[in-house]
């Protein structure tokens, strides 16, 4: 078809069309034939590892998917009994840094200790939390991330007025997400409690202090607590959610410097070895 169209061409033109010389047929001595055996399977070879490199781009680096995702603020007050923000105000902008790296708006829900004064939350009541975690990880199957932020002692995290202890946050993961990849966070003084009842080889879990340390930045005028300001200064310097411990963990213990706070929280991470390849990773 297009030889018949460029003749046509230059003979509207007044030009004569150009001799075309036909490629000779390949050579079929039995050296030719050998020949072309081996560079067609070397272009194979080739075709296939640039398909395996192709893949292994996407794996390593492959943005966060279908997870199931609750992010808490449990309480309101500030540590002299005063009122504060920071709880919710973390709440709402770890959604929003979760949102930014690939995970689905709708598959994140929020809940807060004064859900009539923030648009948008549930009551921060572990009843309510465990349906609606129970009922959200039946649609995404992908994995869990449980994000609590509140004041902590040594039995456990404050939601919504109760102490939820760690064995009761135990069965609350446990029941709603079995065995997928879950990750659990949890910033509150005295959170590493949670780690020895939560840990597990499907489970990631990192925690503002360690069991017997309080954390800091729960102030009346405080923007975040100090676990959740790092969390959010460094969830876009790194790609993944072992990066992401890492980075806070040593976040807090630069900010615990600068201002003087002491003894150091010193945050916990649990990361079972063969779990790192099943987290979600973001560019």
């Amino acid at each position: 078809m297009f030889a018949w169209f460029t003749d046509w061409l230059y003979k509207n033109l007044g030009r004569t069309p150009p001799v075309r010389v036909e490629a000779p047929p390949p050579a079929d001595d039995p050296w030719s034939r050998q020949w072309r055996v081996v560079r067609n399977a070397m272009l194979g070879l080739l075709v296939v590892a640039l398909a395996g490199g192709g893949i292994w781009y996407w794996l390593a680096h492959r943005t966060a998917t279908d997870w199931a995702i609750i992010v808490v603020s449990g309480d309101w007050h500030a540590h002299d009994g005063g009122s504060t923000e920071a709880f919710d105000n973390a709440r709402r902008d770890v959604s929003a840094a979760l949102a930014s790296i690939g995970f689905p708006k709708e598959n994140i829900e929020q809940f807060s200790s004064r859900p009539d004064t923030h648009p948008g939350t549930q009551s921060a009541e572990t009843g309510l939390i465990g349906r609606s975690m129970f009922a959200l990880a039946e649609q995404h199957k992908d994995g869990c991330l449980f994000y609590f932020t509140s004041h902590g002692s040594p039995q456990g995290v404050l939601l919504g007025g109760v102490i939820a202890t760690p064995q009761d946050l135990l069965k609350f993961v446990g029941g709603t997400c079995g065995d997928r990849p879950t990750i659990v966070v949890v910033s509150a003084c005295y959170s590493g409690v949670f780690v020895p009842a939560v840990a597990a080889k499907n489970r990631m879990v990192m925690t503002a202090a360690r069991p017997d340390r309080t954390s800091f930045g729960c102030g009346q005028d405080s923007k975040y607590p100090y676990f959740d300001t790092c969390m959010l200064e460094t969830i876009h310097k790194v790609h993944s959610f072992p990066g992401l411990a890492l980075g806070v963990r040593d976040c807090v213990s630069k900010k615990e410097d600068e201002t003087g706070m002491s003894p150091p929280s010193e945050p916990q991470i649990y990361i079972p070895k063969g779990l790192v390849d099943k987290l979600p990773r973001w560019n």
